[in-house]
């Protein structure tokens, strides 16, 4: 795989329909999606107390008003489960750091033809260039390895917030010849024949990032790769960052409700751990995204499929699965089902899940974008061991072709608009619970990271490798 030359973007040259889907593109945002992106704080606080009366309000906001040092960029994937009594809950599959969804955001604004791209920039990634100046003068730029629809929307976004020219890079794994490399704790792109040195960078690189980007780096960048490593493209660290959060936070009545998670499983271990659960489970590679890495096993055939599987890494979660009411886990929580969609005309129900985007600005944690998807196959009410769980269940849209080349299945995107959200069977309620735990997931794995580093501001290796004792990992790791 070859990395393409480095590309400037110029001011003015945004242009709309290279940065959304064509469905997305002329979306009218549904009302509803509307008024909850537009709602203030302190409505959400008082309504989600109403609702949660063993929530101290004064927490709440505490939390909604947290300013990440850190993970300054997530998207949570969530899904909207219930129990047969009806105990209703969105619950967190993942916080990804960097994530993908404008390009499937209606307008919240039709005289902001930047949308999305240009709040995320105005909002949080110009402050964070501009607050804390590195008294080195050097370029801006996008560093990529997928998704360039997005990644090139935001160079464009940048240009115009800045009025300069952005270096618009990639970065692929295992590309031949790298556009760039670190000189003196600094990070250089070469550009026209040479190299110059990046002030600030925005980053857009998701697979196994932080073995071409280092820990520790003087350039600014949005987000810095201990994100990943902290919890958002590791779901070891993440399901550990989540369980000390939970303990800080019980004191105000709130809790980050994920499915219920096994970390540190061997390869030989895990057909015990899926026993344990009753035969329904879910194993992950944590160190996968983008749909990679993740095996819904309900049957024995899914099982020894998966460990025929050759995987690279030693270390596993495993966790409770959600599916239907008559094959769903059992965990200590009891057993949670899919709500899905509102059956179309056929009577199908169909899983599916939501991606909130947030940034933390300097009034908190705010709502960026938020899409949703569902799965291929519709929800089956029985089992016969012949089917494909995952197509039922998985909801991710990429599909990876090769090395470092994706597509996207758009006919299971549902968009926050008047046709695609009437499907979901979601409400207003359910927006800001959402938006809720996507902030909870966000604190604990920027908490995670500060302690990542120590007293002298350098990256621990000890205290990650005590947190995340995969050797295979450890060796990607540029310190």
């Amino acid at each position: 795989m070859i990395n393409p030359p480095v590309q400037s973007v110029a001011p003015g040259t945004f242009k709309a329909e290279a940065h959304w889907y064509p469905k997305a593109l002329n979306a009218t945002i549904h009302p509803m999606v509307s008024f909850f992106l537009n709602l203030d704080r302190e409505r959400m606080v008082t309504r989600y107390c109403h609702l949660n009366p063993l929530v101290d309000p004064d927490g709440l906001r505490k939390m909604l008003t947290y300013q990440c040092k850190y993970f300054l960029w997530g998207g949570a994937d969530l899904i909207n489960a219930t129990t047969a009594q009806g105990r209703r809950r969105m619950v967190v599959i993942e916080n990804n750091s960097c994530p993908s969804g404008q390009k499937s955001m209606p307008l919240l604004d039709d005289h902001q033809e930047e949308g999305g791209y240009r709040v995320l920039v105005e909002r949080t990634f110009k402050p964070m260039v501009e607050k804390r100046p590195n008294n080195r003068e050097g370029r801006l730029a996008v560093i990529y390895d997928k998704n360039p629809m997005e990644a090139s929307g935001y160079a464009a976004a940048i240009a115009d917030a800045f009025q300069e020219e952005v270096l618009y890079i990639c970065d692929y794994l295992g590309a031949e010849e790298r556009n760039l490399r670190i000189k003196d704790g600094w990070l250089e792109a070469r550009h026209r024949g040479k190299w110059v040195v990046l002030r600030a960078a925005f980053r857009y690189v998701t697979q196994r990032p932080w073995n071409r980007l280092p820990t520790t780096c003087k350039t600014r960048i949005l987000n810095p790769i201990v994100t990943c490593l902290a919890g958002g493209r590791n779901k070891m660290v993440a399901a550990k960052a989540y369980d000390f959060f939970n303990g800080e936070i019980r004191k105000y009545g709130l809790k980050i409700h994920t499915p219920e998670t096994i970390w540190d499983v061997s390869h030989n271990e895990i057909p015990l751990w899926v026993a344990k659960l009753g035969g329904q489970a879910v194993v992950k590679v944590p160190y996968s995204n983008a749909g990679q890495g993740v095996y819904t096993i309900t049957n024995a055939r899914e099982l020894e499929e998966f460990m025929n599987e050759p995987i690279d890494y030693e270390r596993f979660i495993v966790q409770s699965l959600i599916g239907n009411y008559k094959w769903s886990s059992t965990g200590g929580d009891g057993k949670f089902f899919h709500v899905g969609t509102i059956p179309d005309k056929k009577g199908r129900t169909f899983v599916s899940d939501i991606r909130l985007m947030v940034s933390s600005t300097e009034q908190g944690i705010r709502p960026l974008a938020c899409y949703s998807r569902r799965a291929g196959t519709p929800l089956a009410d029985q089992l016969d061991g012949a089917a494909d769980s995952w197509e039922m269940l998985g909801t991710n849209l990429s599909a990876k072709l090769g090395e470092n080349q994706w597509t996207s299945d758009t006919d299971r995107l549902l968009l926050m608009d008047r046709r695609d959200f009437n499907k979901l069977g979601i409400g207003l309620d359910d927006l800001i619970e959402a938006y809720i735990q996507t902030v909870l997931s966000t604190i604990a794995i920027d908490r995670m990271a500060h302690k990542l580093f120590n007293s002298k501001g350098k990256f621990s290796l000890r205290l990650f490798t005590s947190l995340n004792d995969d050797p295979t990992l450890l060796s990607e790791i540029l310190a």
